[in-house]
């Protein structure tokens, strides 16, 4: 039997809702598909039907356009567009967000390029954080002034409309906005993977794969804070050095060694516990060969393409639990939201989870930004200021 195991992204949201569902508060379920009115095409841009009942206050200082980074259509990094698009109006179960920082990820690429379905037009960007300036007739969880730190679609821009009951999250008082923004998602996978992918003990043997990219330093923490043992891939020895310091207790520089052969070696040749392999296509094969009997292989990205169709069969050879998880499908509900932002928050606050920003870059240089992230010369995260 085989399955395909490259598909949804760990961070992503299913399709179409991630971005053209009906918006909660109203009945109707028209959408555009064309460019060929003005109207239309803010439609498109703010995800909301060409009728939605808008209602909303304190909207008299914002204005009616904004800058943002638009895909038209799918494709390599050219084919992004940093252009004039109008400003969203909020649905009556909406804020407006105006955006500090937004933060990138390798599913921006992953939509861009085709690999996840979507529908062009789009803003692009899934995570920022900032003020909110306005909100629906119907919000009750948030008010005007409110600093947010959110998920969704259309955060490479000013202004963001997301809706109440979606993934937003109220930020502390003691954390800034970079930060926020540079932690939501990659820090709520990182917790969702230690915590309910694979329940990481003291005394565990751990595989990170990527260890001094956003997710691996963070992984490399949380392993560490728990008392297990994390074993770390980098490339460079400049990587090697930076997931030491975020706890990472053994590095393997991959293109001098056989890491394969050295996770053997610090393993009594048993191998790991469980394996934390974002990269995808270029490391599953290796990372799946350390899973000890009775681990677990954790596949979560895709940054060097998907994974191709798996033999399931093959897990028998050692009693292999094989998992491709969504961040979402831990967050599903209010409370679970509730718990990890709560987790991630407090984390932050004392200490116990540092976070490492590589760059700021201003949002008209996004494309620059996104060729850091993409060939893989970032450590850390890579964000932008709005």
């Amino acid at each position: 039997m085989q399955v395909a195991i490259g598909g949804g992204g760990y961070h992503d949201m299913p399709l179409p809702a991630y971005r053209f569902a009906p918006q909660a508060g109203t009945s109707h379920s028209i959408y555009v598909s064309s460019l060929s009115s003005t109207r239309a095409r803010s439609c498109l841009f703010t995800q909301r039907p060409l009728f939605s009942p808008i209602a909303s206050r304190n909207m008299s200082s914002i204005p009616v356009k904004q800058k943002a980074f638009v895909v038209p259509k799918t494709g390599g990094r050219e084919v992004l567009e940093f252009e004039d698009t109008p400003v969203p109006e909020v649905s009556t179960t909406q804020i407006l967000v105006q955006n500090e920082y937004a933060g990138l990820n390798f599913i921006d690429s992953y939509f861009r390029s085709g690999l996840y379905p979507a529908s062009t037009p789009y803003v692009a960007g899934g995570e920022a954080a900032g003020t909110v300036v306005a909100v629906g007739s119907s919000v009750t969880k948030f008010k005007v002034g409110d600093r947010v730190a959110w998920l969704g679609s259309g955060a490479f821009a000013e202004y963001s409309a997301v809706d109440e009951g979606g993934s937003v999250s109220v930020i502390p008082e003691d954390i800034d906005f970079k930060t926020a923004a540079a932690s939501l998602l990659q820090g709520l996978t990182a917790l969702s993977l230690v915590k309910d992918a694979y329940e990481v003990k003291s005394g565990d043997w751990i595989l990170v794969q990527a260890a001094a990219g956003g997710m691996g330093l963070l992984l490399c923490q949380l392993i560490n804070n728990i008392g297990a043992h994390a074993i770390g891939t980098v490339s460079t020895p400049e990587k090697a050095a930076l997931a030491k310091s975020a706890g990472a207790e053994y590095v393997i520089n991959y293109t001098e060694d056989d890491y394969v052969k050295k996770v053997l070696e610090l393993t009594d040749g048993l191998g790991v516990h469980a394996a934390f392999d974002g990269v995808g296509k270029a490391t599953f094969e290796g990372s799946f060969s350390l899973v000890r009997r009775k681990g677990s292989m954790i596949t979560f990205g895709n940054a060097s393409g998907a994974v191709p169709p798996f033999n399931v069969a093959r897990l028998s050879q050692k009693n292999i639990k094989l998992l491709r998880p969504t961040r979402g499908n831990y967050m599903a509900t209010p409370e679970e939201w509730d718990f990890y932002t709560s987790e991630l928050w407090k984390a932050i606050a004392d200490g116990s989870l540092k976070i490492t920003v590589y760059k700021v870059y201003p949002l008209e240089d996004y494309r620059s930004a996104a060729e850091a992230l993409e060939t893989r010369l970032s450590t850390g995260k890579v964000v932008l200021k709005c």
